[in-house]
């Protein structure tokens, strides 16, 4: 329970706007943003592998937006004849036809189902 909790505080309530806006365009942004994502880590007093596990993969899946490439991925799972083509896939990473708010939800949560599961194995296993 602790991890979810500190995953909600350090990627919800201390991320501010500029963080959110900016954490997949620049370096320093998803940088400041991992950083201080992984701070209320701390609390629980994980060793120094874990954190830097949490504060290190933080960075690369929010800098090079790893939930998108994990949805655009999970289009190429259905047969051949079934594969998007250029222009069929939203901002969000899924196919055009799937209603907005349907993709961005279903990017969140496999944005915040990546998160959690690192989190989890660093936490438990270094």
């Amino acid at each position: 329970m602790a991890q979810l909790l500190l995953h909600l505080i350090g990627d919800y309530l201390l991320q501010s706007g500029w963080m959110a806006a900016n954490k997949a365009k620049s370096h320093f942004a998803a940088f400041v943003h991992a950083l201080v994502y992984s701070l209320p880590f701390l609390l629980i007093r994980p060793s120094l592998n874990a954190w830097l596990v949490i504060f290190i993969t933080h960075f690369f899946i929010d800098r090079y937006s790893l939930a998108k490439r994990v949805a655009i991925i999970k289009n190429y799972l259905a047969p051949c004849k079934h594969w998007p083509k250029n222009g069929d896939l939203s901002d969000f990473g899924y196919h055009k036809c799937t209603p907005e708010f349907l993709a961005m939800w279903l990017l969140i949560i496999t944005d915040n189902t990546l998160h959690l599961l690192i989190n989890f194995i660093a936490l438990k296993y270094l």
